[in-house]
């Protein structure tokens, strides 16, 4: 149960979009507030200068629609994650902190934390519990072929055969570095350091 009592009866609540993880903005909630946030599944806010509740994009129409509320481990301070109607600053930009809200590669890393789980939970039935299960020379194969289809579908004019090849030899590479023992991050921090030199 959320502490309204340590700040006065307010708590900070860090808006966060669902889809890019990017941090939106930051408000405060009452208890009101917040109850009203869990009831509508839309943000809202207690303003502190208006002295009053405000739904965000009342004005605007550029709702905050929730998707997830997170306590933190104190249970004073709120990550709602939303899905934004428009631009979230009253400036007209993104966010609050004056960032482009786009798609990032978030989900690479999301995928990298399923094909983990799943090296070391080995479900039955999972199509990456099979890879793991032949060994690491079955699966650098598995990602050669990939690679060579890649290349085939690549001197034709499918655009879907193309795409999807390359889905296929992005997610057999993430499988072969958790067969390693490494994940993405670990091939970006090579990126970021050859780019810096």
């Amino acid at each position: 149960m959320m502490d309204f009592n340590k700040m006065n009866g307010l708590l900070p609540a860090i808006i966060q979009d669902f889809s890019t993880g990017k941090v939106l903005m930051l408000g405060f909630m009452n208890e009101e507030a917040y109850r009203k946030t869990l009831e509508d599944r839309r943000v809202t806010f207690y303003s502190r200068t208006r002295e009053r509740l405000w739904t965000k994009g009342e004005e605007s129409g550029n709702y905050l629609e929730v998707k997830e509320i997170l306590e933190d481990c104190d249970q004073d301070t709120l990550l709602v994650k939303v899905n934004p109607a428009g631009p979230v600053c009253h400036t007209g930009s993104d966010t609050c902190f004056d960032e482009v809200n786009r798609e990032s590669l978030k989900f690479l890393a999301d995928l990298q934390q399923l094909i983990s789980r799943r090296r070391e939970e080995m479900p039955e039935g999972s199509y990456t519990t099979k890879l793991f299960e032949k060994g690491i020379n079955k699966i650098a194969q598995k990602l050669g072929e990939e690679a060579v289809e890649l290349v085939i579908e690549s001197k034709d004019e499918n655009d879907t055969l193309f795409l999807n090849e390359a889905a296929d030899l992005v997610y057999h590479f993430l499988v072969l570095l958790s067969a390693k023992g490494y994940g993405i991050h670990d091939v970006v921090k090579v990126l970021e350091e050859r780019h810096r030199k």
